[in-house]
């Protein structure tokens, strides 16, 4: 399990990585605020290793940040190496991702999965701050994405969104982009959230879902016509969540 200090103070980097972005910002620990506006840059195509690292440190050298640094990275991350390539180049696969970008920058990185890091930053300063109990973190975006937390721990690269249900991949039937790509509305989609968190809750048993990613930026459109027994609410660190959980874990 992942934990963090009690009280963290001063300030930090963090830097969110998307299929399309690579956003990044300093962080205020007190508060979980930017201190800086987000800066993004378009995520380069192809997205290898090398062609990232020259973004990071863009990213870096526009804030003219000097410390370490938190990266949320939307692969499974295990000590700094990237374990899965199901949303990124494959050419990431096995890398130690720690070392490339810290190597490039001059100090220290630490990765993290990005819903993980967004999971970290609601655990901290959103929703879900404070909670006792099992916990989860789902963004529904390009993919679905998770973050397991039991009483503020972090269990790391639970990556729910590769369930298998109903023979297929869970994420290709019920992320916000399944809904764009077959057409459906609003409530033809949450039929298939639901039908993916009942499974969720199965396995799980949790108390709380924090939804966040594309779909919780219209709640009221699909989250009043799922029906379930755990509680869920809307993620409220917005956009701003991926950075902030990403600074939480810089080195």
């Amino acid at each position: 399990m992942t934990t963090l200090s009690s009280a963290p103070i001063g300030q930090a980097f963090g830097i969110d990585i998307g299929g399309s972005g690579m956003k990044a910002a300093i962080v205020d620990l007190a508060t979980g605020g930017l201190v800086t506006d987000r800066y993004r840059i378009d995520t380069p195509q192809p997205a290898t290793p090398e062609a990232m690292a020259e973004v990071v440190v863009e990213l870096v050298g526009h804030h003219g940040w000097e410390g370490s640094v938190g990266c949320a990275f939307p692969a499974i991350v295990r000590n700094g190496t990237v374990g899965s390539a199901a949303n990124i180049d494959e050419s990431w696969l096995n890398v130690d991702a720690d070392r490339i970008f810290s190597e490039a920058i001059g100090v220290g990185v630490h990765m993290i999965n990005d819903a993980d890091a967004a999971g970290l930053a609601e655990v901290r300063y959103g929703v879900a701050a404070n909670f006792a109990g099992v916990a989860m973190m789902l963004t529904f975006g390009t993919g679905i994405g998770s973050g397991l937390f039991v009483n503020g721990l972090l269990v790391p690269n639970t990556e729910l969104g590769h369930l298998e249900l109903d023979g297929y991949d869970a994420e290709t039937r019920a992320a916000t982009s399944a809904r764009k790509r077959d057409g459906l509305n609003w409530p033809q989609w949450a039929g298939r959230v639901e039908h993916y968190l009942r499974h969720v809750e199965a396995l799980f048993s949790p108390d709380l879902f924090v939804v966040g990613g594309g779909a919780s930026k219209s709640p009221h459109k699909w989250l009043d016509l799922i029906s379930i027994d755990t509680e869920i609410v809307v993620a409220s660190m917005a956009n701003n969540a991926g950075i902030v959980g990403a600074a939480l874990v810089a080195p």
